[in-house]
């Protein structure tokens, strides 16, 4: 069958379903770099924190940990420090019960470039001395002796 005796609209249509199949097919590859990687927001630097709890958040997409710190000020400020999900840091030793109102936690952390009290964690010190890493199964090493 030639052009001319194609129904009206059947190369329109094909011509749009082609549109329409590159279109999600460029489109499908957007939420694999939606999500952030962290490195615009946080610092490399690693800061040390020593506080109390405050809330533990055990939820998707990411778990935080709210701790009043006091600094060397004598001032208090309150933190937000942001773990991977708990599917993610559940290896890692972290769970839902990790942290308590009350307990006195040391973190290592990535603060923001920005120097609000928010960072992402690196190692944590619970109550108890255990020690956990960021969730990602990467343990803190020793330090030697």
């Amino acid at each position: 069958m030639s052009r001319a005796d194609a129904p009206v609209g059947t190369y329109m249509k094909k011509n749009m379903m082609i549109v329409v199949g590159l279109a999600v097919v460029l489109l499908s590859g957007a939420p694999l770099g939606a999500h952030h990687s962290g490195s615009t927001l946080f610092d490399e630097n690693t800061s040390t924190l020593k506080g109390v709890v405050k809330d533990w958040l055990w939820s998707n997409p990411h778990c935080l940990l709210t701790i009043d710190v006091t600094g060397a000020d004598g001032k208090a400020a309150q933190w937000v420090i942001e773990y991977q999900a708990p599917n993610s840091i559940y290896a890692g030793g972290y769970r839902r019960t990790s942290f308590k109102p009350g307990d006195t936690v040391t973190l290592a952390v990535h603060p923001v470039k920005n120097g609000r009290p928010y960072g992402r964690i690196v190692s944590s010190v619970l109550a108890d001395g255990k020690e956990l890493g960021d969730g990602l199964l990467r343990m803190p090493t020793a330090a030697t002796p």
